[in-house]
């Protein structure tokens, strides 16, 4: 259809014409840059996949999936060597235990003060100081737990624990993802609409009924997700459980015991000491994909769980 000229008056007899607008090349531009963005990230995504299926086929080739998953002795490196994850699957559900324990109190703690109790001033300076925690490197809180948590801590109260176990490596992870809970948190507690707030200190709640009767309830959903995003990077990751927890696989939850990750057994063996092509360096790719399947796993059950728990507010 061909752009026709048209004439219409306005308001103060001003004649304007309607006709078809230019093309805008820069929105289109735009458009086109961010689905290549999320291209990328799926491009990047299977790309990882395909690098990890080929070697775990392989190596399953070798060692019954069964023993794999259902074994409970983990020493590929000894001989006669012993695939069974279940040792260092749960030592990575240890430390993730025993950070969320840490994590979860002070996260929504922070999260209810800073929504409900601080004023725009307090929250101003708590909150970029909060978000600045989640920018240390991870190496430095481990080496903080192991120089500080540890010794000055953990032993004072446990004479007899060593010095690296996994409670360690849990408040370390737990005080990494700190600012993921309280953040996103904060922000749900946020969007709530005012008049929720309003009605209910109309029939004379107290604030902290306020908080924990009415804004809680209703920005569950995201704070349901922060929690599970926190969870997922407590599984993934490495530095501090590979220089806090040990790398003794336990089939143990105690938190005085020293233990090994997922990640510290990826991170310990990918330093080239072992021959790639072999059965035991294959491991790695075994590890990464079951992780990657965990990890997958906790993303689905956070969708479903926002989708369940999700209020929509007009």
């Amino acid at each position: 259809m061909e752009a026709r000229d048209i004439t219409a008056s306005g308001p103060a007899g001003i004649t304007r014409r309607l006709e078809a607008a230019s093309p805008r090349y820069g929105e289109k531009a735009i458009v086109a840059a961010l689905a290549a963005c999320a291209l990328l990230s799926v491009v990047t995504t299977t790309a990882i996949v395909i690098a990890l299926i080929g070697p775990t086929v392989g190596f399953f080739q070798d060692v019954p999936i069964t023993d794999f998953l259902f074994g409970t002795d983990w020493f590929p490196q000894f001989e006669p060597a012993s695939f069974g994850v279940l040792p260092i699957v749960v030592g990575t559900l240890s430390v993730t235990l025993w950070g969320m324990l840490v994590a979860i109190p002070i996260g929504l703690g922070a999260a209810i003060y800073l929504s409900e109790y601080a004023n725009p001033r307090v929250r101003k300076v708590v909150k970029p100081a909060l978000e600045v925690l989640a920018g240390i490197p991870t190496v430095a809180i481990g080496f903080f737990a192991v120089a500080f948590i540890t010794p000055d801590i953990i032993q004072k109260l446990a004479t007899s624990a060593p010095i690296f176990l996994a409670l360690s490596a849990g408040i370390g992870i737990g005080l990494m993802v700190v600012p993921i809970i309280a953040s996103i948190s904060e922000d749900a507690m946020g969007a709530v609409p005012g008049g929720l707030r309003e009605g209910a200190y109309a029939m004379g709640a107290t604030r902290m009924r306020v908080a924990t009767r009415v804004v809680f309830p209703a920005a569950l959903s995201g704070i349901v997700a922060s929690i599970v995003l926190a969870i997922s990077r407590a599984v993934g990751e490495t530095m501090i459980v590979v220089l806090a927890a040990g790398s003794t696989p336990n089939l143990t939850f105690d938190p005085l015991q020293s233990i090994q990750a997922m990640t510290a057994y990826i991170a310990t063996i990918a330093t080239g000491e072992v021959a790639q092509g072999t059965t035991k360096y294959d491991t790695i790719f075994a590890v990464g994909t079951l992780l990657f399947v965990i990890t997958l796993a906790m993303n689905l059950i956070s969708i479903r769980l926002v989708r369940r728990f999700r209020e929509v507010y007009e």
